[in-house]
């Protein structure tokens, strides 16, 4: 069952989905993402890579931001460093960008935009860095190719992709966790299938190799995820 990637679509993949299922859908992905340690994956790398540089100015795109919260843990880590930030929001449903504009209205240094990563409006544009957390495993491998090779010219600084393993534990195991504790049908329909279409090491280390990328850092991490580093 698990051993190709999926090539089933999602519910999130609808663009034009709006309205309570989509801003309870993003609650619970905050949720899961936070109590199973999925945040912290993408946090500490950004800490990691900012605080390497030394640089006291930083520059982010969030592709497929969702609610806007792992930019938050961001800011937070900036402003007690003192380092000025631009956090930009990037995806291509602007139901979601609306619900993220108020979820994080708080704070200032970050912004959004509605927009599809494939554009020319996109593709125009630089950062120091490039972070994706479960967005990568929504393309397939030849889309992939196609966007680590984007990334790449687009980061200054470096790229951030924190996604999924596929593995059958992790496919039950979500499965049955939603079931009995998610109030979205997209979340209960969607988590699983997110599994499906994650990826093993070597699929990764097969788009890296055919996108050109040699200079990299992949691990394995809690719970079932991949943290790639370019």
């Amino acid at each position: 069952m698990l051993e190709k990637r999926s090539e089933e679509i999602e519910i999130m993949d609808d663009l034009s989905i709006s309205g309570e299922v989509v801003n309870q859908t993003l609650r619970e992905l905050n949720t899961i993402n936070r109590r199973l340690g999925g945040n912290q994956i993408s946090v500490s790398s950004f800490k990691n890579l900012v605080g390497a540089s030394k640089r006291k100015k930083v520059t982010l795109a969030d592709l497929g931001c969702g609610g806007g919260d792992i930019m938050v843990e961001m800011a937070k880590w900036c402003r007690g460093n003192k380092i000025t930030a631009t956090l930009s929001g990037i995806d291509a449903n602007p139901s979601i960008i609306s619900y993220a504009e108020e979820n994080t209205s708080s704070y200032a240094e970050i912004n959004y935009q509605a927009v599809n990563i494939f554009s020319d409006e996109f593709k125009s544009q630089k950062f120091d860095l490039i972070h994706c957390c479960l967005f990568v495993h929504h393309f397939s491998n030849k889309q992939l190719i196609q966007l680590f090779r984007q990334f790449r010219d687009q980061a200054k600084l470096g790229v951030i992709i924190n996604d999924l393993h596929r593995h059958p534990l992790a496919y039950w195991s979500i499965s049955w966790l939603t079931s009995l504790f998610s109030k979205s049908a997209m979340v209960k329909n969607d988590a699983a299938v997110s599994v499906a279409r994650g990826f093993k090491r070597k699929e990764l280390e097969e788009i890296l190799r055919n996108a050109g990328i040699t200079d990299y850092q992949l691990s394995w991490k809690w719970a079932f995820r991949w943290r790639l580093v370019f």
